[in-house]
């Protein structure tokens, strides 16, 4: 575990929180001392989980299951019962590292292992209802369920290197800055934060400020405080944070011309969903640093980013040395240098080009262009074509919007369910943002109809996943109803 580290010395700081601050030799004691707990306790490729708020332990648990061969399952707060349910049964969960032991008991995990540190280690009797595959007992350092647009998430089997490849390759494209204190903003069982946040901090000797998440700003599953995030950014002088679109948007309405808030930030990541150009520009008028980028599970999160000198706004960037992106026949973009694909039920799929079930393009410069989600694809009722993160893009790119899904498979004219960035926004100030995306796109494409969402889209109504993209058929299905009594009174 520790050859990762081999160049850094023992006494450089990997790790700080609230009251905690670890240099690497303190870091891989506190390994050590878990990983032996595990190894006594399970055989090689048994399954653990991990449920918890970002705390310097969480890290360790995470360092501690790969040292040991124990396969991990970071289980995010904002799973629903349901889903929590389903990954436990079919990954065979024996034990699972959590800071509430009344948490543990409700999941069923009622025996508990003296440990040290702030999470508890609690075990439950063996089960065979896991449909975990031979195959990804063996060679799964991390098990990652999805949160995408199905009910119950899927399984994604990622091996150590895997993930650690990805992170070499975020440090070799981000060497230039010199980067040395990240800070933890979205949660750690988010692969993105993990491996794009966590590792290849450690890999470049950078120190990894994790606090809870409400000390960032962050509160419930989609609840974001921009005024704690810039206090926590300042306080410990972040030099690179990761965020989603929602918390950008939020972010660069707070910020003031030259804020000192963020004087010591030198990249900022966005990702998870489609982001504006409008915003990006938004933002780096206002001194942030914003660039966008994009990756999936199956490919241990980035696979293509933008950075200073390799740098185009609209884009998601160029690929990362360990990968190669074509376009198919059918617009789709496609991915190499995965290896094998593994799914928790399923044996091993190797390929060398993986779909990715996203639509784009490339420029002749080599900058990846995403367009849209290939299964998202709207037909109207006159068989145009229409990508919806299109016009969705053109609508949150208003400051009077904040989400917007597209709806109108079939009909002639297109719809929209709108979140307002807040309370004060009226029907007519929608009018007026619907007006200007509609007047950046084709007749073809623009939306005529809309409505005030109840709430906004988020994980913790099923709304959304935990990088903040629409749970499209989870959204129509609550809202079709009323859409389609619009489109009857206009006679559409």
């Amino acid at each position: 575990m520790q050859s990762w580290f081999a160049r850094i010395p023992d006494d450089v700081p990997l790790i700080a929180g609230p009251d905690t601050r670890w240099n690497r030799a303190a870091l891989f004691q506190r390994v050590e001392q878990v990983a032996a707990i595990l190894r006594e306790r399970f055989a090689t490729g048994a399954v653990t989980g991990v449920m918890a708020d970002n705390l310097p332990d969480w890290i360790v648990v995470d360092l501690a299951a790969q040292s040991a061969g124990v396969s991990l399952v970071p289980l995010p707060a904002f799973f629903t019962p349901e889903q929590l349910k389903h990954a436990l049964a079919t990954s065979g969960m024996r034990a699972i590292f959590c800071s509430d032991q009344a948490v543990a008991r409700r999941l069923g995990f009622e025996e508990q292992v003296p440990t040290q540190g702030a999470l508890g280690l609690y075990l439950r009797e063996p089960s065979d209802s896991g449909s975990i595959h031979p195959a990804a007992s063996r060679h799964a350092a991390k098990i990652t369920f999805t949160s995408g647009t199905t009910a119950q998430p899927k399984g994604v089997c990622l091996t150590a290197e895997q993930q650690w490849d990805v992170a070499g390759a975020l440090v070799e494209a981000l060497r230039s800055l010199q980067i040395r204190r990240h800070l933890n903003l979205l949660p750690l069982a988010v692969l993105l934060e993990n491996v794009a946040g966590v590792y290849s901090s450690l890999l470049s000797g950078a120190e990894t400020v994790c606090l809870p998440l409400d000390q960032v700003g962050m509160t419930g599953a989609a609840r974001f405080d921009p005024v704690v995030c810039l206090q926590a950014i300042s306080r410990y002088r972040a030099e690179s944070i990761i965020v989603l679109p929602q918390m950008l948007r939020a972010l660069v309405a707070e910020l003031r011309p030259q804020d000192p808030r963020i004087a010591s930030l030198k990249y900022v990541a966005v990702g998870g969903a489609k982001t504006s150009a409008a915003l990006i520009q938004e933002a780096r008028g206002k001194a942030l640093p914003v660039y966008e980028g994009y990756g999936l599970t199956e490919c241990s999160s980035v696979v293509a980013l933008n950075a200073p000198g390799t740098d185009r706004v609209g884009s998601v960037g160029k690929p990362l040395p360990n990968r190669k992106i074509r376009i198919a026949a059918d617009g789709e973009i496609e991915v190499s240098g995965q290896g094998a694909l593994l799914y928790l039920d399923a044996a091993p799929v190797h390929r060398d080009w993986l779909p990715t079930g996203d639509l784009g393009h490339l420029d002749a410069d080599g900058y990846l262009f995403v367009d849209g989600r290939k299964k998202n694809v709207l037909i109207t009722g006159y068989g145009r074509n229409v990508s919806p993160e299109w016009p969705e893009a053109l609508l949150m790119a208003e400051k009077s919007i904040a989400q917007a899904v597209v709806l109108g498979d079939g009909r002639a004219e297109l719809g929209a369910i709108v979140v307002p960035m807040h309370a004060q926004v009226t029907p007519s100030i929608v009018e007026t943002a619907l007006a200007a995306a509609n007047a950046r796109l084709p007749d073809y494409a623009r939306i005529r109809h809309w409505l005030f969402a109840d709430e906004p889209f988020t994980p913790a109504n099923g709304l959304a996943t935990a990088n903040g993209r629409p749970r499209r058929e989870a959204i129509q299905d609550k809202y079709q109803t009323r859409l389609d009594a619009l489109y009857e009174t206009a006679g559409v």
